[in-house]
């Protein structure tokens, strides 16, 4: 129990990779603030949490309402003085297209969402991680953002400033605090998110969602130095 006494906050908490990450972090004694926008998939989530003997609480919210990180912020801070944890994994995919091609308003939600939440989830939750002992930031990625491809733009362009943003977070915070950041690509992944960009694929020639959270946590009980990458290309 790596985590007993500690508190993570994660989003994207409803399903995928995110509700597995929060499962394995209550598994490891965590107690996890799980964030999304389905309440019922929240529930379901911290269901079994408690089921297994482990410690949650939900916190329904859509990161692309103007004022729903604020509230968020206001009601976790107000329970807890430091965060131990934050994993960011809440993202959008929007429809691929030529660059000439892309939705407008599809593009938009995934900037707010990829991008612009990502800013101010650390901006309401920086005195909170710095305060903690071991403040840790993980940011989950994507290929495209280093190698981008044909069709991918929106996407690929909105977890390029995904990711600029945490490096940045990290250079900034690395020798004024014990905060630390990471930056990891799950890989290919048996999501929702990844049926609908590969509707043709097996599910099952793919890593479910729990090979990744069991890295999550592994990584998460190291020595990282801030700024830390890597990829999760296998199965675990």
């Amino acid at each position: 129990m790596p985590f007993t006494g500690q508190t993570a906050l994660v989003t994207g908490a409803s399903r995928g990779i995110g509700a597995a990450t929060a499962e394995a972090l209550a598994a490891a004694g965590a107690h996890v603030i799980l964030t999304g926008r389905d309440t019922k998939a929240l529930e379901a989530i911290e269901e079994r949490i408690f089921g297994a003997g482990g410690s949650a609480t939900i916190a329904p919210v859509d990161l692309t309402e103007s004022d729903g990180i604020a509230r968020l912020a206001a009601a976790i801070t107000q329970r807890w003085e430091s965060l131990d944890i934050l994993i960011l994994s809440a993202a959008i995919l929007p429809q691929l297209s030529a660059v000439a091609d892309i939705e407008p308003r599809a593009f938009n939600q995934a900037l707010t969402t990829n991008v612009l939440a990502t800013q101010a989830l650390i901006a309401s939750f920086d005195k909170a991680l710095r305060a903690s002992a071991d403040g840790r930031v993980v940011g989950l990625t994507s290929s495209v953002a280093d190698a981008p491809r044909a069709y991918w733009g929106a996407y690929a362009a909105s977890k390029a400033a995904f990711e600029v943003l945490l490096d940045c977070y990290a250079q900034e915070t690395r020798n004024v605090s014990k905060l630390r950041v990471a930056i990891v690509n799950p890989g290919a992944t048996r999501t929702a998110m990844r049926a609908r960009a590969y509707p043709g694929e097996d599910p099952a020639s793919v890593k479910p969602p729990e090979d990744v959270a069991r890295r999550l946590v592994a990584l998460l009980t190291e020595p990282f130095v801030s700024g830390h990458r890597e990829s999760i290309n296998q199965a675990r």
